[in-house]
């Protein structure tokens, strides 16, 4: 099962320490995606890894603190289908609406 794991890097502050942490956290089997923010020196790391392996590879870059750990969500396929949807029957309304302007038009 997929999971989730946020990491608070103290030393990541600049773009190379930033690089360094993505590079370790890469080296990890069972990574799938690694999203890095600067601004609140936080790492995400997505996969089925192991969370105590992606802290001790990361603990060379600088000290890390586990934020959270949990179930990696998949929004992304609810979404697409709800918003497919909702563009489906917005459009037949549309197509609905330029049936009736036809109809009018054929009457001259």
């Amino acid at each position: 099962m997929a999971q989730k794991v946020v990491l608070k890097i103290m030393t990541m502050t600049d773009d190379k320490t930033k690089q360094k942490a993505i590079e370790a956290a890469a080296d990890i089997y069972g990574v799938d995606s690694i999203a890095a923010e600067l601004k609140d020196q936080k790492l995400t790391v997505t996969g089925t890894m192991d969370t105590v392996a992606v802290a001790k590879k990361l603990k060379k870059v600088g000290k890390v603190d586990i934020v959270s750990v949990g179930p990696a969500k998949e929004e992304k396929k609810g979404d697409d289908k709800k918003g497919e949807d909702k563009k489906a029957s917005g459009g037949d309304k549309k197509a609905g609406g330029g049936d009736k302007k036809a109809g009018g038009g054929d009457k001259k």
